[in-house]
């Protein structure tokens, strides 16, 4: 093999290798931009499910998978008149919580799935509904599960008053965030000012 040759090998090796840098580095600048994207959308519950998972590669494709899940549901926004007879359900459901708090509890977490329905939320399992909420509220999503844990204990006759009153308090946050309305579009009018000249 001739000395050129030997050379147009060697920089044929060496841009090829950087190309290769080149390329690992953008992967690796795609993905620390989607761990920040995906940190930002989640909060707290990406660390939670980097927690749950034990890798974080794992845990942003539970994340991404979720997002991609959500996206194809059809969600839509309360009519003003849906909006006014769930908030009416709930100001009823807050008045009877001195007389009967376990019922209430209850009640709370049925008007959230209600809600979330009307929305356009699948009815699943609790955990899938609290991976699809966490897309759109993430800052919401655990206040949810603590809710639930605790109407779960409700159930078994271990929750306190006090508990029970702060689960309240937890769908409720929930509760606001989903209570999202649609208004109306403003009619912009159709005749114009005559012009003078």
């Amino acid at each position: 093999m001739s000395a050129d040759n030997v050379q147009t090998w060697i920089i044929a090796a060496v841009v090829l290798l950087a190309l290769i840098a080149a390329g690992l580095l953008i992967t690796r600048q795609a993905r620390r931009r989607q761990s920040v994207r995906l940190q930002q959308r989640f909060g707290p519950e990406y660390r939670r499910v980097i927690s749950e998972r034990g890798d974080r590669n794992k845990a942003e494709a539970e994340l991404l998978a979720r997002e991609k899940r959500v996206h194809q549901f059809k969600l839509v926004a309360l009519t003003a008149e849906d909006a006014s007879k769930f908030s009416k359900a709930w100001g009823v459901l807050q008045t009877r919580f001195v007389d009967n708090p376990r019922g209430v509890v209850v009640e709370a977490d049925r008007l959230v799935r209600d809600l979330m329905v009307k929305r356009g939320y699948p009815m699943v399992d609790f955990e899938r509904r609290a991976a699809d909420i966490s897309v759109d509220y993430p800052t919401v999503v655990e206040t949810y599960r603590s809710a639930r844990a605790i109407a779960e204990r409700d159930q078994q006759g271990q929750a306190s008053t006090e508990e029970l009153r702060q689960a309240v308090v937890y769908y409720r946050a929930l509760f606001d965030e989903l209570l999202e309305v649609r208004h109306p579009r403003q009619k912009v009018p159709t005749h114009t000012e005559p012009v003078h000249t």
